[in-house]
Protein backbone atom coordinates (compact mmCIF):
# COMPACT_ATOMS: atom_id res chain seq x y z
CA UNK A 1 0.00 0.00 0.00
CA UNK A 2 1.25 3.39 -1.24
CA UNK A 3 1.37 5.95 1.65
CA UNK A 4 -1.23 8.70 1.42
CA UNK A 5 -0.47 11.78 -0.47
CA UNK A 6 0.44 14.35 2.44
CA UNK A 7 0.11 18.22 1.07
CA UNK A 8 0.23 19.94 4.68
CA UNK A 9 -2.19 23.32 4.35
CA UNK A 10 -1.46 25.75 7.23
CA UNK A 11 -3.48 28.27 7.88
CA UNK A 12 -2.76 31.31 9.69
CA UNK A 13 -5.22 32.82 11.88
CA UNK A 14 -5.17 36.87 10.97
CA UNK A 15 -4.39 38.01 14.50
CA UNK A 16 -0.83 35.95 14.41
CA UNK A 17 0.87 38.93 15.66
CA UNK A 18 -0.99 40.08 18.49
CA UNK A 19 0.63 40.24 22.05
CA UNK A 20 1.32 37.35 23.80
CA UNK A 21 -1.25 36.18 26.58
CA UNK A 22 0.29 35.89 29.99
CA UNK A 23 -0.53 36.85 33.86
CA UNK A 24 1.67 37.56 36.66
CA UNK A 25 2.43 33.68 37.27
CA UNK A 26 0.37 33.34 40.20
CA UNK A 27 -2.09 30.33 39.38
CA UNK A 28 -0.65 27.15 38.30
CA UNK A 29 -1.71 26.52 35.01
CA UNK A 30 -2.41 23.36 32.60
CA UNK A 31 0.07 23.17 29.81
CA UNK A 32 -2.69 22.11 27.52
CA UNK A 33 -5.51 19.86 26.53
CA UNK A 34 -6.37 17.88 23.54
CA UNK A 35 -8.92 16.04 21.68
CA UNK A 36 -9.32 13.20 18.64
CA UNK A 37 -11.96 11.88 16.81
CA UNK A 38 -11.73 9.13 14.09
CA UNK A 39 -14.79 7.42 12.60
CA UNK A 40 -17.25 10.61 12.00
CA UNK A 41 -17.68 12.74 8.54
CA UNK A 42 -18.12 15.75 10.86
CA UNK A 43 -14.24 15.05 12.36
CA UNK A 44 -13.20 18.84 12.51
CA UNK A 45 -16.28 20.69 13.88
CA UNK A 46 -16.50 17.85 16.53
CA UNK A 47 -13.09 18.03 17.37
CA UNK A 48 -13.43 22.26 17.65
CA UNK A 49 -16.88 21.15 19.54
CA UNK A 50 -14.45 19.25 22.04
CA UNK A 51 -11.82 21.68 22.38
CA UNK A 52 -14.18 24.33 23.44
CA UNK A 53 -14.96 22.38 26.60
CA UNK A 54 -11.26 21.96 26.89
CA UNK A 55 -10.48 26.18 26.98
CA UNK A 56 -9.74 26.08 30.55
CA UNK A 57 -6.47 23.99 30.31
CA UNK A 58 -5.08 26.07 27.41
CA UNK A 59 -6.23 29.67 26.31
CA UNK A 60 -3.24 31.12 24.55
CA UNK A 61 -3.54 29.12 21.01
CA UNK A 62 -5.38 26.77 19.34
CA UNK A 63 -5.16 24.27 16.01
CA UNK A 64 -6.81 21.23 14.62
CA UNK A 65 -4.88 18.87 11.80
CA UNK A 66 -7.67 16.82 9.76
CA UNK A 67 -7.24 13.95 7.38
CA UNK A 68 -9.39 12.65 4.63
CA UNK A 69 -8.05 9.70 3.29
CA UNK A 70 -5.64 11.66 1.45
CA UNK A 71 -4.23 14.73 2.31
CA UNK A 72 -3.83 16.18 5.89
CA UNK A 73 -5.22 19.60 6.39
CA UNK A 74 -4.71 22.52 9.54
CA UNK A 75 -5.59 25.06 11.02
CA UNK A 76 -3.40 27.04 13.64
CA UNK A 77 -4.23 30.15 15.44
CA UNK A 78 -3.31 32.49 18.62
CA UNK A 79 -6.17 33.06 21.17
CA UNK A 80 -9.32 30.81 22.04
CA UNK A 81 -10.55 27.97 19.74
CA UNK A 82 -14.25 30.36 19.34
CA UNK A 83 -11.92 32.99 17.43
CA UNK A 84 -10.23 30.55 15.25
CA UNK A 85 -13.04 27.95 14.79
CA UNK A 86 -16.63 29.45 15.06
CA UNK A 87 -17.32 29.32 11.66
CA UNK A 88 -18.74 27.25 8.69
CA UNK A 89 -15.83 28.58 6.43
CA UNK A 90 -12.67 27.67 8.77
CA UNK A 91 -14.28 24.03 9.52
CA UNK A 92 -14.63 23.39 5.84
CA UNK A 93 -10.55 23.98 5.25
CA UNK A 94 -10.40 21.19 7.50
CA UNK A 95 -12.45 18.10 5.53
CA UNK A 96 -11.83 14.20 6.42
CA UNK A 97 -13.52 11.73 9.27
CA UNK A 98 -10.24 12.37 11.31
CA UNK A 99 -9.36 14.85 13.48
CA UNK A 100 -7.02 15.95 16.28
CA UNK A 101 -6.85 19.48 17.78
CA UNK A 102 -4.94 21.06 20.83
CA UNK A 103 -4.97 23.63 23.09
CA UNK A 104 -2.34 25.26 25.10
CA UNK A 105 -0.40 27.95 27.40
CA UNK A 106 3.23 27.98 26.50
CA UNK A 107 6.08 26.38 28.77
CA UNK A 108 8.73 24.28 27.12
CA UNK A 109 9.21 26.38 24.05
CA UNK A 110 7.68 29.46 24.15
CA UNK A 111 4.90 30.80 22.52
CA UNK A 112 4.18 31.43 18.61
CA UNK A 113 2.60 29.43 15.72
CA UNK A 114 5.61 27.27 15.05
CA UNK A 115 4.69 25.58 18.53
CA UNK A 116 1.14 25.71 17.82
CA UNK A 117 0.29 21.99 17.77
CA UNK A 118 -0.98 19.39 16.48
CA UNK A 119 2.76 19.34 14.79
CA UNK A 120 3.02 17.71 11.41
CA UNK A 121 5.70 15.76 9.65
CA UNK A 122 6.30 14.19 6.26
CA UNK A 123 7.84 10.78 7.35
CA UNK A 124 8.60 7.72 5.14
CA UNK A 125 5.56 5.90 5.68
CA UNK A 126 3.73 9.05 5.08
CA UNK A 127 2.14 12.03 7.17
CA UNK A 128 2.34 12.35 10.85
CA UNK A 129 0.53 14.67 13.53
CA UNK A 130 0.99 14.60 17.19
CA UNK A 131 -0.57 16.60 20.01
CA UNK A 132 0.49 16.21 23.35
CA UNK A 133 -0.26 17.21 26.95
CA UNK A 134 2.32 16.79 29.16
CA UNK A 135 6.62 18.00 29.48
CA UNK A 136 9.49 15.49 28.09
CA UNK A 137 11.59 16.07 30.90
CA UNK A 138 14.80 14.67 28.71
CA UNK A 139 13.64 16.76 25.56
CA UNK A 140 16.86 19.60 25.38
CA UNK A 141 19.21 16.02 25.92
CA UNK A 142 17.74 14.57 22.93
CA UNK A 143 17.44 17.58 20.54
CA UNK A 144 21.08 17.67 21.25
CA UNK A 145 21.71 14.29 20.28
CA UNK A 146 19.65 14.94 17.15
CA UNK A 147 21.01 17.64 15.90
CA UNK A 148 24.11 15.96 16.38
CA UNK A 149 23.19 13.45 14.25
CA UNK A 150 22.09 16.02 11.30
CA UNK A 151 18.27 16.62 12.37
CA UNK A 152 16.59 20.27 11.80
CA UNK A 153 13.97 21.35 14.22
CA UNK A 154 11.34 23.52 12.98
CA UNK A 155 9.75 24.57 16.37
CA UNK A 156 11.06 24.66 19.94
CA UNK A 157 8.24 22.57 21.36
CA UNK A 158 9.92 19.28 23.27
CA UNK A 159 7.00 18.06 21.45
CA UNK A 160 9.03 17.59 18.25
CA UNK A 161 11.67 15.47 19.48
CA UNK A 162 9.01 12.48 19.14
CA UNK A 163 9.01 13.29 15.56
CA UNK A 164 12.43 12.72 15.19
CA UNK A 165 12.38 9.82 17.36
CA UNK A 166 9.93 8.27 15.29
CA UNK A 167 11.45 9.20 11.77
CA UNK A 168 14.80 8.04 12.50
CA UNK A 169 14.16 4.81 13.99
CA UNK A 170 15.20 1.50 12.54
CA UNK A 171 12.12 -0.89 12.95
CA UNK A 172 9.80 -1.78 10.11
CA UNK A 173 6.46 -0.42 11.25
CA UNK A 174 5.39 3.05 12.52
CA UNK A 175 3.79 1.73 15.59
CA UNK A 176 6.92 -0.07 16.44
CA UNK A 177 9.18 3.40 15.71
CA UNK A 178 6.61 5.20 17.70
CA UNK A 179 7.09 2.99 20.73
CA UNK A 180 10.89 2.87 20.30
CA UNK A 181 10.76 6.72 20.77
CA UNK A 182 8.69 6.78 23.75
CA UNK A 183 11.10 4.35 25.23
CA UNK A 184 13.82 7.18 25.15
CA UNK A 185 11.52 9.98 26.49
CA UNK A 186 11.42 10.58 30.15
CA UNK A 187 8.35 12.84 31.88
CA UNK A 188 4.67 13.22 31.01
CA UNK A 189 3.03 12.80 28.36
CA UNK A 190 -0.72 12.19 27.05
CA UNK A 191 -0.45 11.89 23.05
CA UNK A 192 -2.64 12.08 19.94
CA UNK A 193 -1.28 11.02 17.13
CA UNK A 194 -2.40 10.65 13.52
CA UNK A 195 -1.06 8.74 10.44
CA UNK A 196 -2.39 7.69 6.81
CA UNK A 197 -3.77 4.34 8.73
CA UNK A 198 -5.34 5.80 11.76
CA UNK A 199 -5.21 7.07 15.36
CA UNK A 200 -3.04 6.26 17.98
CA UNK A 201 -3.99 7.36 21.79
CA UNK A 202 -1.21 6.84 24.89
CA UNK A 203 -0.60 7.70 27.70
CA UNK A 204 3.39 7.52 29.43
CA UNK A 205 3.82 4.32 31.84
CA UNK A 206 3.32 6.25 35.05
CA UNK A 207 0.05 8.00 33.80
CA UNK A 208 1.19 11.00 34.79
CA UNK A 209 -1.72 13.54 32.48
CA UNK A 210 -5.24 11.79 31.91
CA UNK A 211 -6.69 11.05 28.57
CA UNK A 212 -10.37 9.13 28.13
CA UNK A 213 -11.28 7.34 25.81
CA UNK A 214 -15.16 7.42 24.34
CA UNK A 215 -17.85 6.59 21.30
CA UNK A 216 -20.24 8.76 19.62
CA UNK A 217 -21.79 5.21 17.73
CA UNK A 218 -18.76 3.74 15.98
CA UNK A 219 -16.56 6.77 15.82
CA UNK A 220 -13.89 6.42 18.87
CA UNK A 221 -13.16 9.87 20.46
CA UNK A 222 -10.16 10.37 22.96
CA UNK A 223 -9.75 13.53 25.24
CA UNK A 224 -8.02 15.23 28.20
CA UNK A 225 -11.26 15.10 30.39
CA UNK A 226 -14.63 13.36 30.49
CA UNK A 227 -16.20 16.83 29.61
CA UNK A 228 -15.39 17.03 26.31
CA UNK A 229 -17.14 13.33 25.57
CA UNK A 230 -20.16 15.01 27.40
CA UNK A 231 -20.04 18.09 24.91
CA UNK A 232 -20.08 16.22 21.88
CA UNK A 233 -22.14 13.93 23.14
CA UNK A 234 -19.59 10.92 23.68
CA UNK A 235 -20.49 7.70 25.63
CA UNK A 236 -17.60 7.66 28.21
CA UNK A 237 -15.87 3.91 27.98
CA UNK A 238 -12.80 4.39 29.99
CA UNK A 239 -9.59 5.98 30.87
CA UNK A 240 -6.93 5.29 28.92
CA UNK A 241 -4.57 3.51 30.81
CA UNK A 242 -1.00 4.46 32.45
CA UNK A 243 1.75 2.98 29.90
CA UNK A 244 -0.85 1.73 26.64
CA UNK A 245 -1.63 2.88 23.49
CA UNK A 246 -4.79 2.41 21.56
CA UNK A 247 -4.46 2.36 17.81
CA UNK A 248 -7.56 2.79 15.67
CA UNK A 249 -7.78 2.25 12.13
CA UNK A 250 -9.99 3.85 9.46
CA UNK A 251 -12.01 1.02 9.25
CA UNK A 252 -12.94 1.02 12.83
CA UNK A 253 -11.30 -1.59 14.05
CA UNK A 254 -9.10 -0.74 17.88
CA UNK A 255 -5.82 -2.60 19.55
CA UNK A 256 -4.46 -1.92 22.54
CA UNK A 257 -0.89 -2.42 23.15
CA UNK A 258 0.72 -2.29 26.37
CA UNK A 259 4.79 -2.34 26.01
CA UNK A 260 6.19 -0.07 29.11
CA UNK A 261 5.28 -2.97 31.72
CA UNK A 262 3.05 -2.13 34.73
CA UNK A 263 4.41 0.13 36.97
CA UNK A 264 2.18 1.93 39.74
CA UNK A 265 0.85 4.61 38.41
CA UNK A 266 1.01 8.28 39.46
CA UNK A 267 -1.77 10.31 37.67
CA UNK A 268 -1.36 14.44 39.01
CA UNK A 269 -3.30 15.04 42.03
CA UNK A 270 -3.73 18.53 41.06
CA UNK A 271 -6.09 17.39 38.57
CA UNK A 272 -8.53 17.00 41.36
CA UNK A 273 -7.29 20.18 43.40
CA UNK A 274 -7.62 22.40 40.09
CA UNK A 275 -7.22 21.45 36.61
CA UNK A 276 -9.96 19.40 35.79
CA UNK A 277 -13.50 21.17 35.07
CA UNK A 278 -15.63 20.10 37.87
CA UNK A 279 -18.12 18.12 35.83
CA UNK A 280 -15.11 16.19 34.55
CA UNK A 281 -14.63 12.19 36.12
CA UNK A 282 -11.55 11.45 37.10
CA UNK A 283 -10.65 7.53 37.91
CA UNK A 284 -14.16 7.30 37.99
CA UNK A 285 -15.13 10.26 40.66
CA UNK A 286 -16.63 13.60 40.26
CA UNK A 287 -14.01 16.13 40.58
CA UNK A 288 -16.88 18.23 42.11
CA UNK A 289 -17.32 15.49 44.69
CA UNK A 290 -13.11 15.22 45.11
CA UNK A 291 -13.06 19.03 45.96
CA UNK A 292 -15.91 19.48 48.65
CA UNK A 293 -14.33 16.43 50.23
CA UNK A 294 -11.24 18.41 50.43
CA UNK A 295 -12.90 21.16 52.18
CA UNK A 296 -14.19 18.63 54.43
CA UNK A 297 -10.70 17.59 55.26
CA UNK A 298 -9.48 21.46 55.43
CA UNK A 299 -12.41 22.19 57.62
CA UNK A 300 -11.75 18.98 59.98
CA UNK A 301 -8.06 20.03 60.05
CA UNK A 302 -8.09 24.00 60.28
CA UNK A 303 -10.85 24.87 61.89
CA UNK A 304 -11.16 28.90 62.11
CA UNK A 305 -13.55 30.40 64.48
CA UNK A 306 -15.69 33.06 62.26
CA UNK A 307 -18.90 33.78 60.81
CA UNK A 308 -19.13 33.26 57.25
CA UNK A 309 -17.04 31.18 54.64
CA UNK A 310 -15.81 32.85 51.62
CA UNK A 311 -14.84 30.80 48.05
CA UNK A 312 -11.97 32.76 45.82
CA UNK A 313 -13.72 32.41 42.73
CA UNK A 314 -14.44 29.95 40.62
CA UNK A 315 -11.87 27.44 41.84
CA UNK A 316 -12.62 27.93 45.67
CA UNK A 317 -16.09 27.48 45.23
CA UNK A 318 -16.37 23.53 45.98
CA UNK A 319 -13.41 23.30 49.03
CA UNK A 320 -15.25 26.23 50.55
CA UNK A 321 -19.06 24.40 50.31
CA UNK A 322 -17.26 21.14 51.60
CA UNK A 323 -15.60 23.44 54.37
CA UNK A 324 -18.68 25.36 55.39
CA UNK A 325 -20.79 21.96 55.37
CA UNK A 326 -18.66 20.19 57.30
CA UNK A 327 -17.65 23.24 60.09
CA UNK A 328 -21.49 24.32 60.34
CA UNK A 329 -20.30 28.00 59.44
CA UNK A 330 -22.77 29.67 56.68
CA UNK A 331 -21.72 29.84 53.05
CA UNK A 332 -21.74 32.98 51.49
CA UNK A 333 -20.47 34.80 47.83
CA UNK A 334 -18.22 37.33 49.87
CA UNK A 335 -16.73 38.01 46.52
CA UNK A 336 -18.03 38.49 43.10
CA UNK A 337 -16.12 37.53 40.25
CA UNK A 338 -16.77 39.45 36.84
CA UNK A 339 -16.64 36.84 33.82
CA UNK A 340 -16.42 39.38 31.30
CA UNK A 341 -12.89 40.39 31.94
CA UNK A 342 -10.38 38.48 29.56
CA UNK A 343 -6.89 36.45 31.08
CA UNK A 344 -4.43 39.45 31.41
CA UNK A 345 -1.84 40.64 29.04
CA UNK A 346 1.91 41.07 30.34
CA UNK A 347 1.37 44.77 32.72
CA UNK A 348 3.87 47.05 33.18
CA UNK A 349 4.11 47.28 36.68
CA UNK A 350 2.59 45.72 39.76
CA UNK A 351 -0.06 48.84 40.52
CA UNK A 352 -1.65 47.61 36.91
CA UNK A 353 -1.61 44.36 38.08
CA UNK A 354 -3.54 45.23 41.11
CA UNK A 355 -6.29 46.66 38.88
CA UNK A 356 -6.59 43.42 37.58
CA UNK A 357 -7.06 41.66 40.35
CA UNK A 358 -10.04 44.25 40.69
CA UNK A 359 -11.16 44.23 37.89
CA UNK A 360 -11.89 39.96 37.87
CA UNK A 361 -12.96 40.16 42.03
CA UNK A 362 -15.04 42.89 43.85
CA UNK A 363 -16.16 42.02 47.65
CA UNK A 364 -19.03 41.70 48.55
CA UNK A 365 -19.42 44.73 50.69
CA UNK A 366 -22.52 44.47 52.50
CA UNK A 367 -22.05 40.93 53.21
CA UNK A 368 -18.77 41.16 54.60
CA UNK A 369 -18.63 44.56 56.57
CA UNK A 370 -17.89 43.81 60.37
CA UNK A 371 -17.79 39.48 60.12
CA UNK A 372 -14.59 37.44 61.02
CA UNK A 373 -14.52 35.62 57.79
CA UNK A 374 -13.02 32.39 56.18
CA UNK A 375 -11.22 32.49 52.79
CA UNK A 376 -11.08 29.52 50.38
CA UNK A 377 -8.65 29.23 47.54
CA UNK A 378 -7.15 26.55 45.86
CA UNK A 379 -3.21 27.30 45.92
CA UNK A 380 -0.98 29.63 46.58
CA UNK A 381 1.64 30.10 44.47
CA UNK A 382 3.89 33.56 44.47
CA UNK A 383 1.32 35.01 47.04
CA UNK A 384 0.46 38.25 45.10
CA UNK A 385 -3.36 37.87 44.16
CA UNK A 386 -4.12 36.20 48.00
CA UNK A 387 -2.37 39.09 49.08
CA UNK A 388 -5.06 41.49 47.01
CA UNK A 389 -7.93 39.57 47.86
CA UNK A 390 -7.11 40.30 51.49
CA UNK A 391 -6.43 43.53 51.19
CA UNK A 392 -9.69 43.10 49.57
CA UNK A 393 -11.15 42.07 52.26
CA UNK A 394 -10.20 44.55 54.72
CA UNK A 395 -10.90 47.36 52.90
CA UNK A 396 -14.35 45.82 52.45
CA UNK A 397 -14.84 45.86 56.23
CA UNK A 398 -13.59 42.18 57.17
CA UNK A 399 -13.32 42.18 60.93
CA UNK A 400 -10.87 38.85 60.56
CA UNK A 401 -9.62 37.42 58.00
CA UNK A 402 -8.90 33.66 57.88
CA UNK A 403 -7.05 32.15 55.04
CA UNK A 404 -7.91 28.30 54.08
CA UNK A 405 -5.92 26.27 51.02
CA UNK A 406 -6.86 23.40 49.60
CA UNK A 407 -4.17 21.64 48.62
CA UNK A 408 -0.38 21.67 50.72
CA UNK A 409 2.10 24.19 50.12
CA UNK A 410 3.07 24.42 46.83
CA UNK A 411 7.12 24.29 47.22
CA UNK A 412 8.44 22.95 44.04
CA UNK A 413 8.08 23.31 40.33
CA UNK A 414 6.33 21.31 38.26
CA UNK A 415 8.26 19.40 35.03
CA UNK A 416 5.71 17.62 33.67
CA UNK A 417 3.40 19.81 31.91
CA UNK A 418 1.99 22.49 34.74
CA UNK A 419 3.51 26.07 34.55
CA UNK A 420 4.89 26.74 37.32
CA UNK A 421 7.57 29.90 38.19
CA UNK A 422 10.92 28.48 39.59
CA UNK A 423 11.34 27.19 42.88
CA UNK A 424 12.89 30.72 44.43
CA UNK A 425 9.23 32.81 42.97
CA UNK A 426 7.35 29.98 44.90
CA UNK A 427 6.32 31.39 48.03
CA UNK A 428 6.15 28.18 50.04
CA UNK A 429 9.43 27.91 48.91
CA UNK A 430 10.70 30.52 50.72
CA UNK A 431 8.46 31.16 53.96
CA UNK A 432 6.90 28.81 56.57
CA UNK A 433 3.64 29.32 57.32
CA UNK A 434 3.38 31.64 59.49
CA UNK A 435 5.55 34.11 57.35
CA UNK A 436 3.47 32.95 54.46
CA UNK A 437 0.25 34.46 56.42
CA UNK A 438 2.37 37.58 58.03
CA UNK A 439 3.35 38.13 53.54
CA UNK A 440 -0.35 37.99 52.83
CA UNK A 441 -1.63 39.85 55.62
CA UNK A 442 -4.01 37.18 57.03
CA UNK A 443 -5.05 36.67 60.73
CA UNK A 444 -4.60 33.40 60.15
CA UNK A 445 -3.63 30.33 57.24
CA UNK A 446 -3.83 26.89 57.10
CA UNK A 447 -3.14 24.33 54.37
CA UNK A 448 -4.73 20.70 54.07
CA UNK A 449 -1.90 18.88 54.73
CA UNK A 450 -0.79 15.64 52.19
CA UNK A 451 -2.84 12.83 53.69
CA UNK A 452 -5.87 14.86 53.91
CA UNK A 453 -5.34 15.19 50.15
CA UNK A 454 -4.82 11.78 49.69
CA UNK A 455 -7.98 11.04 51.69
CA UNK A 456 -10.41 13.41 49.82
CA UNK A 457 -9.66 12.29 46.44
CA UNK A 458 -7.98 8.64 46.68
CA UNK A 459 -9.29 7.62 50.12
CA UNK A 460 -6.47 6.70 52.00
CA UNK A 461 -3.48 8.37 53.39
CA UNK A 462 0.15 9.09 51.58
CA UNK A 463 1.98 5.63 51.39
CA UNK A 464 5.79 7.37 50.97
CA UNK A 465 7.12 4.41 49.59
CA UNK A 466 4.80 3.94 46.69
CA UNK A 467 2.84 6.95 46.62
CA UNK A 468 -0.94 7.17 44.63
CA UNK A 469 -0.26 10.08 42.87
CA UNK A 470 2.60 12.65 41.76
CA UNK A 471 2.70 14.94 44.04
CA UNK A 472 5.74 16.38 43.48
CA UNK A 473 4.99 20.12 43.61
CA UNK A 474 4.03 19.71 47.36
CA UNK A 475 6.57 16.64 48.32
CA UNK A 476 9.47 17.59 45.85
CA UNK A 477 8.97 13.32 45.22
CA UNK A 478 9.49 13.48 41.23
CA UNK A 479 8.55 10.08 39.75
CA UNK A 480 11.04 10.32 36.69
CA UNK A 481 14.17 11.26 36.08
CA UNK A 482 14.67 15.10 35.53
CA UNK A 483 17.71 14.93 32.86
CA UNK A 484 17.50 18.17 31.50
CA UNK A 485 17.43 20.09 34.77
CA UNK A 486 20.62 17.37 36.13
CA UNK A 487 22.37 18.61 33.43
CA UNK A 488 21.42 22.19 33.00
CA UNK A 489 22.63 22.25 36.91
CA UNK A 490 25.46 19.48 37.14
CA UNK A 491 26.87 19.91 33.73
CA UNK A 492 29.21 17.69 34.48
CA UNK A 493 27.94 14.85 36.26
CA UNK A 494 24.94 11.78 35.36
CA UNK A 495 21.58 12.75 35.92
CA UNK A 496 20.10 11.88 38.72
CA UNK A 497 18.14 8.60 39.84
CA UNK A 498 14.09 9.34 40.25
CA UNK A 499 13.21 11.02 43.70
CA UNK A 500 13.74 14.42 45.78
CA UNK A 501 14.73 17.03 44.23
CA UNK A 502 16.34 20.27 46.18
Amino acid sequence: MQPARTRFMTLIHPFRDAAPWDCDGDKLREECGIFGVIGTRDAAPTAALGLHALQHRGQEAVGITSFDGHEFYSRRGIGHVAANFSTAAALAELPGTMAAGHVRYSTTGGSGLRNVQPLFADLASGGFAIAHNGNISNAMHLKHELVQKGAIFQSTSDTEVIIHLVATSRYPTLLDRFIDALRLVEGAYSLICMTPQGMIGCRDPLGIRPLVMGRIGDAVVFASETVALDVVGADFVREVEPGELIEVDLAGGVRSHRPFGSPAPRPCIFEHVYFSRPDSLMAGRSVYEARKAIGRELAREALADADIVIPVPDSGVPAALGYAQESGIPFELGIIRSHYVGRTFIQPSDGARNADVKRKHNANRALVAGKRIVLIDDSIVRGTTSLKIVEMMRDAGAAEVHFRVASPPTEHSCFYGVDTPERSKLLAARMDVQAMADFIAADSLAFVSIDGLYRAVGGTARNAACPQFCDACFSGDYPTRLTDLTERDNPEQPSLPVGKVA
